[in-house]
């Protein structure tokens, strides 16, 4: 549980933890970030997180629709890009420094940075709920997934965790680097 009591230690919480150490910046779609579609007007809207999200970091939102990036507590900063899946990269990559660059979703923006090998590691946390519609994550990669192996793959009793690697990639205490 991020940011509040409660929450349980042991393997989801090493998963977890893992995947939170060595990332300098993140990237999301603009479903992620939050509910509003079209122009941004003059909503308020600052993301899902409340004053302080977990990010502390800058966050890069894919977004057909500009917006002036909005300062948070704790050293997030959501800054909103026009220019595609290449210039958010960029803009991440040079903002995370020595730093890891995590693509956080949703399933639109995993799926064209997988589709176009951009991603060197994936960490799937599959939950056993019946949501009855939704995204798909993996629909017309095309041949990028031949260059993606799974290097792991565990289960606790709430969470299925796959990890998927790009060939050529190296892992390092369990991450890529």
């Amino acid at each position: 549980m991020i940011g509040i009591e409660g929450g349980n230690e042991g393997l989801d919480d090493e998963f977890f933890s893992k995947g939170e150490s060595g990332v300098g910046a993140t990237i999301m779609g603009r479903n992620m970030f939050g509910p509003i579609r079209g122009p941004w007007g003059q909503n308020e809207w600052t993301g899902w997180w409340g004053e302080n999200p977990p990010f502390h970091h800058p966050v890069f939102v894919l977004t057909h629709h500009p917006l002036p990036p909005i300062e948070m507590q704790g050293g997030t900063t959501f800054h909103f890009v026009e220019g595609g899946i290449e210039a958010a990269l960029d803009a991440a990559l040079k903002a995370a420094g020595d730093r890891d660059v995590l693509v956080g979703g949703g399933a639109a923006t995993i799926e064209q940075y997988f589709g176009a090998a951009l991603i060197d590691e994936m960490h799937l946390a599959i939950v056993p709920v019946l949501l009855g519609s939704g995204e798909r994550l993996f629909e017309d990669l095309g041949p990028s997934t031949d260059d993606y192996q799974c290097v792991e793959h565990v289960c606790s009793p709430a969470v299925t965790h796959v990890r998927i690697l790009r060939t050529g990639c190296s892992v390092i205490d369990g991450l890529h680097r």
